[in-house]
């Protein structure tokens, strides 16, 4: 870490200190997050910042485990009367939100609060995944990532390359290349529930190819899902070619070492993930180990859309008192602040969601050197267009479900128990199923 960084960020911490207030009584709301280990650390880190920093408010942070766990307790919570002011919901569950009408539409909450919000500093394919259709934020975008490609800059050495693979076909050489040199995983991939996002969400986005109907959902609850008739088969069947032929290995717990840990230890070559996972990399990374990242490759002739914002957004409920929401739309305007960016991104592998919070942390010199070199790249991808209807986003009920079953076909196809289209076909026909299991819950209405 540079100086400039150094002192930023401790300035940050010694501000926070130095505004103490005295002790007086203080209106406490709760925030439940979704975060765990290291990252819930963090999140209580911010929590103490903003209580620091504050005479009035007192955020008390408590994790819920999971994300899946978070949304569901706050169900739960809410049905009791005991919800949370804020709560931390993953992308996934923004339909389930909106249609909830359990929230105090974020735009509402900061103008009726004394704050004035510039929602056109945030990047559009952020922005623009959480907005309702006519653009009204109704959460605060938090905790943001996006998928990109981690390449040994010094095994690409070998076989003489310099940068990495920009196409499939790209890949698909070096790949063959490495393992004659002597590599035994090329590149590493799983294709578990949680990691099904990147290898069909990402991937469709940047190509530009549909996964659902009505813009991905957006337009209507009674969507469809497309992806066994676009590139995604390809893609697919391409990714099993590459397993049969010895260029691509699945590595998860189960195997022994997940594709981060394997990477990081020099063992693959290759591997698409979060750029969540750059610190990570960074913190467990043998010594010595030469990396760098990248944007994710596309099929020849492409041209190259935004990647697709994944992480989470905070949500102010419904049925809280004035002077709750009057702290909570200071924690939120205290988490939007550039210095608090540097902060959230310093310590964990999150991006800003501003524009400003970018230009401050470019200004204070976090991307120019290890181990935060790299993450700039992950902006790029998120801005490499303006979002089109399908790079926006993709907004269909029972996702999560939808994500397990596309692991199950995956499963299906690199066991040899089906082939390619069958197998598409069935996570399509049992998708397709859960997303009317779902609009069937909300009769009658539609997203906002």
């Amino acid at each position: 870490m540079n100086k400039n960084l150094l002192t930023a960020v401790g300035a940050l911490a010694l501000s926070a200190s130095l505004a103490a207030p005295a002790m007086a009584d203080k209106t406490k709301f709760d925030f439940w997050f979704g975060l765990t280990g290291d990252l819930a650390q963090r999140v209580g880190e911010v929590c103490q910042h903003f209580n620091d920093s504050q005479a009035d408010f007192e955020v008390v942070c408590t994790s819920q485990g999971n994300y899946d766990q978070t949304l569901q307790n706050t169900i739960a919570a809410f049905r009791a009367g005991n919800q949370p002011t804020v709560v931390q919901v993953y992308d996934v569950g923004t339909a389930t939100m909106m249609l909830s009408g359990a929230y105090y539409p974020a735009n509402k909450l900061m103008a009726e609060n004394g704050y004035t919000v510039k929602w056109d500093d945030y990047f559009p394919g952020i922005a623009r995944y959480y907005a309702a259709s006519n653009g009204d934020m109704y959460s605060f975008p938090f905790n943001s990532s996006t998928a990109l490609l981690y390449w040994n800059k010094a095994d690409f050495a070998k076989i003489g390359k310099t940068e990495a693979p920009k196409t499939w076909e790209e890949a698909a050489e070096d790949m063959k290349l490495l393992k004659d040199a002597g590599s035994a995983c090329p590149m590493g991939i799983n294709i578990s529930a949680n990691e099904s996002w990147q290898l069909l969400e990402q991937f469709s986005a940047i190509h530009n190819e549909p996964v659902a109907t009505k813009d991905n959902g957006f337009g209507g609850l009674d969507t469809e899902l497309v992806f066994n008739k676009t590139k995604f088969v390809k893609y697919v069947t391409d990714l099993k070619s590459w397993y049969d032929q010895g260029l691509v290995k699945i590595k998860a717990k189960e195997t022994g070492k997940t594709f981060v840990e394997a990477f990081a230890a020099g063992e693959c070559d290759m591997m698409m993930t979060s750029v969540g996972d750059h610190g990570t990399v960074a913190k467990i990374a043998v010594p010595g180990l030469d990396w760098d990242v990248a944007e994710l490759p596309v099929y020849a002739g492409t041209e190259r859309k935004n990647s697709l914002v994944g992480g989470a957004s905070l949500w102010v409920l419904a049925g809280k008192s004035p002077a709750e929401y009057k702290g909570a739309a200071a924690f939120l305007n205290f988490i939007a602040q550039p210095e608090q960016a540097l902060f959230w991104s310093t310590v964990t592998g999150y991006i800003p969601v501003t524009k400003s919070g970018f230009d401050y942390m470019k200004a204070q010199g976090f991307y120019d050197k290890p181990p935060y070199t790299g993450r700039e790249v992950a902006i790029a991808s998120l801005t490499a267009s303006e979002p089109t209807p399908i790079t926006r986003g993709v907004r269909i009920g029972n996702f999560t479900q939808i994500r397990a079953e596309v692991s199950n076909g995956l499963q299906e196809i690199f066991a040899n128990n089906k082939p390619v289209q069958e197998a598409i076909d069935g996570v399509v026909e049992r998708g397709n199923a859960l997303i009317k299991r779902f609009a069937d819950t909300y009769p009658g209405k539609t997203l906002p």
